[in-house]
C-alpha cells in the first residue's frame, strides 16, 4: 500500500521527535548538570547543561522572555504544520521543500516539549545529583531545554603576546546543542542553500506568504 506524502513527512517528524527526546532523556536521567565525557577525541563530546530556552545555549529576558519564547515557539511550530499542509495540497511542491520545513517543525517541537513538561516531571538537575521521574522542578511552560551535543574543534588559548586577548581561551564553535537544534539548522540551511529557487520564483510567494 503506498503512504502518501502527508503521511510520510509526519513519520520522518515522529522519528526526529523521538530519537531528540530520547537522547535527552538517555543524557537528563544519567549524567549530573556539566558532566561530560569524550567520544571521538577531544573533539567531540557529550557535554550536560541545560539553558533557558534559546538555541545554542543563549538565554533570552528571565521568566518574562521564556514565556515569550514558549509562545513564539507555539506560533511557530502552528504556523509550519499548516504552511507544510498548504504546500502539500498545491501537488508540485519539491520534496526536498516539505522535508527541510519538517525538520524545522520536529525541531522546534522537540524543544517545546523540554520547556512544557521536563519541570514537570522531572527533578532538578545539579552538579551533584542526576534527575529521576516524578519530580517538579518547574512549573507548566517553565522547564529547561538539555543540550549535549560539544565540538569544541579547536581549543587552545592565544598566544601571550597577542594584545588584549592574549593567554584567553579561544573556541572555534562553543556553543553546546541538541538534536532538535541540528534538525532546525540543518532543514533551514537545506532550505537556503538548495531550494531557494522555490521561495523567490513569483508563482510560489503567494504559497510561501
Amino acid at each position: 500500500m503506498k503512504i502518501s506524502k502527508g503521511k510520510q513527512l509526519l513519520i520522518l517528524g515522529v522519528i526526529l521527535v523521538v530519537l531528540d527526546q530520547v537522547i535527552k532523556i538517555l543524557v537528563k536521567t544519567n549524567m549530573t548538570l556539566g558532566e561530560s565525557f569524550n567520544v571521538i577525541g577531544d573533539w567531540f563530546r557529550i557535554c550536560f547543561i541545560e539553558n533557558e530556552g534559546m538555541a545554542f545555549g543563549m538565554k533570552f529576558g528571565g521568566m518574562a522572555g521564556k514565556f515569550l519564547l514558549s509562545l513564539f515557539r507555539i506560533f511557530l511550530f502552528g504556523g509550519l504544520v499548516y504552511w507544510i499542509s498548504k504546500l502539500l495540497r498545491k501537488g508540485d511542491t519539491p520534496v526536498g521543500v516539505v522535508v527541510g520545513l519538517t525538520m524545522i517543525a520536529a525541531g522546534a517541537l522537540g524543544n517545546i516539549i523540554d520547556c512544557f513538561f521536563y519541570g514537570l516531571v522531572f527533578s532538578e538537575s545539579t552538579p551533584w545529583a542526576v534527575a529521576e521521574f516524578g519530580g517538579h522542578y518547574a512549573p507548566f511552560m517553565f522547564g529547561k531545554v538539555v543540550d549535549m551535543f560539544y565540538f569544541p574543534i579547536i581549543d587552545t588559548v592565544w598566544p601571550e603576546w597577542m594584545p588584549f586577548i592574549g593567554g584567553n581561551p579561544f573556541r572555534f564553535f562553543e556553543p553546546v546543542f541538541n538534536f532538535a537544534d541540528s534538525c532546525v539548522t540543518c532543514g533551514a540551511l537545506y532550505l537556503i542553500f538548495f531550494q531557494y529557487r522555490f521561495f523567490t520564483s513569483e508563482e510560489n510567494k503567494g504559497v510561501s506568504e
